[in-house]
């Protein structure tokens, strides 16, 4: 028995509405988006459906089981009322129960409707109407209610199932349906769902009562639904759909009825058919564009003729159709660059930059893991780097499939299209150095078996890809398909750029970036970075015949030796450094010494040592005791970065000798720079004077050498929680403090962060850590340490540049914590640039609204005083 039929119920509690009329007291906080919205539609004088609003406050009381009394809103609606009831929660994003329709259906209804469009189509409303109430309302098993089913079997069905007759009463059926709608919203499975969304627990839903517009009649009938730009590009397009109702069609809403919006040689269309009402649509719709300030997908109806406006809805759309939706706005005057700059999500830009999955078309998920660097890619699976390299100087796409990536595979992650590892999260090797490449990225794909020996990957459901197989990478959303699919290119164009040219305008933070090669350089500087925060040396020693020289520095048993070896070297790097000083036409280059452990450029495996031994013509002994000599417990914790600088110092020598001689090279061509030279891994003031000496002592010698003046920065990149806590006597001996919070956070925790991926999920989800401190700044524990040092640091210097340049400086949440604590900027991956620059002008756009009851856009369009006629009451 349905909860509206209880017998021996309290007195019915009178039920507040409100008719949505142009003078109503509407409001979002108390009725929902979508009441408001229809109240606008009413005020621009469109023609709504009657229509009444219940408040919040009104739905709750029907889900906590108030009884309440319908008839006086049905009253409302005339002596045959027939309506609809929707959802209007106070975002609409936030979703809500299905629209249910034709409440007030019953023999009565279905007989009066029969005079007006015959006894087939009253019989098809009525069937429909049973079979949505029986399923959405009564929560019947849809299964019984069949598409060929009569109206007698589904009356009779629903009976036999419910023990008791359809419900005759319009006033029955609607309080059976409001009080559905108002539990579903209440359900725990609907909270979860809409607070995914961004709603709070305690969001509300408001339901709306709207007179039905059949679209049925003897002339020209029919509903559908019309938008005017293209979802997926943004670019003005009438699309929709239309289906014709006429009367003597021989059934109601049959494919054979569809119809075209637009003139279309295909077939028949609503502009030929009914010019008129397709005009005043064109028309309603550029309206709404207006004064509504969006791009609208409206729903309507067409009877003998007469539009009839049901809903509007903002268009559903892709990332890139934001951006080109927010700037047409904007350009048109409808609202500011400001508002334009708010409505798009920082991360949504990541889908712009690279080829994307074009979800219109089939796809196959065989596996799932974390989305690590966004794009998609297409290639053939490889199991190592050397297959990943032999597969590109072919020119073969291919998707390079590990365990786990290590700095051996920098090579053949270079050359692959994207890549898949089996463990790892979203600061693991294989995440970091695919974001800074760009290159689409997949980690954590636990639930795959890698069998590298033997080329195979093993899915959960039974299948197996070899070497040479196809598959696709979706580094957006974490899935690895089988095959090729359709792709997206990416949307670098006019609009884009002007987008960042805005966003850049607003911002009031500097944004660099993490780029290591020239490739990244170029990259970065398209996206608009203003310099280069942290380039990583090491990075640059992988190439194939750097690598083997690197490896003789290694087996050198003097210091003459080191250095014959590294003069090999330096003028490989002295080239990459003046490529990146060039590539950046004088913007600041912040250049990491090197900081890997020396194990790091040496073989794991038996035939790796094998093959390093016939290559330097030793004895496979003596590369073994090296590998074993210079093996650690804890390599990271070990000696490396500003410890491997002080003990074998002839390569910091050598790097800081390349640094100023290309700096002096461009300065002689009319260019000159201000390298920076960062020291990483410090935690000891007399660190910092070491190696501070002899970079001094190497700047004075290019100096003479060259005959040429330069100026450089030294600083140190913090990275223990040591040279957090003394930054102030450190801070007396650098020009800046970079922190470098990956391994920050690693320290601070003393979580490896190729590891927490195995714990993190649970953690989050038990309420350990709120998220994961390595994706999103912890401000509670790192962040501490970070204002300490800054206290302590600009205590000593004033004028001390602090910025962020671990894989944080890219979020949002980071940027807003660095921009309070009064840092100069945040330094991210390449293509986490225009995702830092709009986070940055969001940030900076959100500090000029006060706070209170209006939103961000309302005080944008209110105090710049553009925009169409805003209606924010």
């Amino acid at each position: 028995m349905l909860p509206s039929s209880r017998k021996g119920a309290a007195v019915q509690k009178k039920l507040a509405f409100s008719e949505i009329t142009a003078t109503a007291d509407i409001q979002v906080r108390r009725h929902g988006a979508r009441a408001k919205c229809l109240q606008r539609l009413v005020r621009l004088d469109m023609p709504v459906p009657r229509s009444v609003a219940l408040p919040f406050e009104a739905v709750r009381d029907i889900a906590a089981g108030h009884d309440i009394d319908t008839a006086e809103i049905l009253r409302s609606f005339g002596e045959f009322p027939l309506v609809s009831v929707r959802p209007s929660a106070e975002t609409a994003d936030w979703g809500g129960p299905g629209t249910l329709l034709n409440i007030g259906m019953n023999a009565q209804m279905c007989d009066h409707l029969a005079t007006v469009v015959g006894q087939e189509a009253a019989n098809q409303l009525y069937l429909r109407f049973v079979q949505s109430f029986s399923v959405e309302v009564a929560r019947l098993d849809e299964e019984e209610f069949a598409d060929d089913q009569t109206l007698k079997d589904a009356l009779h069905t629903y009976e036999l199932e419910m023990e008791e007759p359809f419900p005759e009463s319009a006033s029955e059926q609607l309080t059976a349906v409001l009080r559905s709608m108002a539990r579903a919203w209440e359900g725990t499975t609907a909270r979860l769902l809409r607070q995914a969304k961004g709603a709070p627990p305690e969001a509300a839903l408001g339901l709306v009562v709207q007179r039905m517009a059949l679209g049925l009649g003897t002339g020209e009938c029919g509903s559908g639904v019309v938008q005017f730009i293209d979802p997926v590009t943004g670019l003005p397009q009438i699309t929709g759909r239309y289906k014709n109702q006429a009367q003597g069609r021989g059934g109601l809403l049959t494919d054979r009825d569809a119809l075209y919006l637009t003139r279309d040689p295909r077939g028949p269309s609503l502009e030929e058919r009914c010019p008129a009402a397709f005009a005043e649509l064109i028309a309603h719709g550029a309206r709404a564009r207006s004064a509504l300030r969006e791009e609208m997908q409206i729903e309507f109806t067409v009877e003998d003729g007469d539009l009839r406006i049901l809903d509007a809805v903002r268009v559903p759309r892709s990332s890139r159709a934001a951006v080109r939706v927010a700037v047409s706005l904007a350009r048109d005057g409808v609202i500011p660059r400001e508002e334009a700059l708010m409505r798009v999500e920082p991360q949504a830009l990541a889908e712009l930059l690279h080829p994307q999955v074009d979800r219109s078309g089939a796809t196959d998920v065989f596996a799932r893991g974390i989305a690590a660097s966004p794009g998609a890619a297409t290639g053939r699976i490889v199991f190592n780097a050397g297959a990943a390299q032999a597969a590109a100087a072919k020119g073969e796409a291919c998707i390079l499939v590990r365990h786990e990536t290590s700095p051996e595979d920098i090579r053949g992650m270079h050359a692959a299209k994207a890549v898949l590892t089996e463990r790892g999260g979203v600061t693991s090797h294989a995440a970091v150095i695919a974001r800074g490449l760009g290159v689409p990225c997949v980690v954590g794909a636990s639930s795959l078996q890698i069998d590298s020996r033997n080329r195979t990957l093993a899915t959960s459901d039974g299948r197996s890809f070899r070497e040479g197989d196809t598959i696709t990478i979706n580094g957006s959303s974490g899935e690895a398909l089988a095959g090729e699919v359709v792709m997206l290119p990416p949307a670098l164009d006019e609009v884009f750029q002007t987008f960042m040219e805005w966003a850049e305008d607003a911002g009031d933070i500097g944004i660099r970036t993490n780029s290591d090669t020239p490739a990244d350089a170029e990259t970065a500087s398209r996206f608009g970075a203003q310099g280069i925060g942290l380039c990583r040396t090491e990075h640059m020693f992988f190439d194939a015949d750097r690598l083997t020289v690197m490896r003789e520095m290694i087996f050198a048993d003097t210091s003459a030796d080191r250095q014959a070896a590294l003069e090999r070297l330096m003028p490989m790097q002295r080239g990459d450094f003046r490529q990146l000083f060039e590539i950046m036409q004088g913007k600041p280059v912040c250049i990491r010494l090197f900081d890997p452990p020396l194990n790091e450029f040496l073989p794991k495996t038996r035939d790796g040592v094998r093959q390093l031994a016939e290559a330097m013509d030793l004895p496979v002994s003596r590369i073994t005791r090296r590998v074993e000599a210079l093996s650690e417990f804890n390599p990271m914790l070990g000696m490396r970065g500003v410890r491997l600088g002080i003990t074998v110092p002839e390569i910091y020598d050598m790097q800081a000798r390349a640094i100023f001689e290309a700096a002096a090279d461009v300065a002689l061509e009319g260019h000159p720079v201000e390298p920076e030279i960062m020291i990483p891994l410090v935690s000891a003031r007399r660190e910092v004077e070491l190696v501070k000496s002899r970079i001094d002592a190497t700047a004075s010698a290019v100096r003479t050498h060259r005959g040429v003046d330069f100026r450089y920065q030294l600083g140190v990149m913090v990275e223990t929680p040591r040279a957090a806590l003394r930054a102030g006597e450190i801070a007396d001996h650098v020009s800046f403090l970079s922190f470098g919070t990956n391994d920050l956070t690693q320290m601070t925790y003393g979580l490896s962060r190729d590891d927490a991926g195995r714990f993190m999920g649970t953690y989050v989800q038990q309420g350990v850590y709120p998220e994961d401190p390595f994706h999103t700044l912890d401000i509670d524990g790192v962040g501490e340490l970070l204002l300490i040092a800054a206290e302590r640091a600009r205590a000593v210097r004033k004028d001390l540049t602090l910025s962020v340049c671990g894989e944080h400086g890219g979020n949002a949440e980071s940027i807003a914590f660095c921009r309070s604590a009064g840092f100069d900027y945040v330094s991210c991956s390449a293509y986490r640039v225009p995702v830092a620059r709009l986070a940055a002008a969001q940030l900076a756009i959100s500090e000029m609204a006060p706070k209170g009851r209006a939103t961000i856009s309302q005080w944008i369009t209110k105090h710049l005083r553009i925009g169409g006629p805003a209606d924010f009451d």
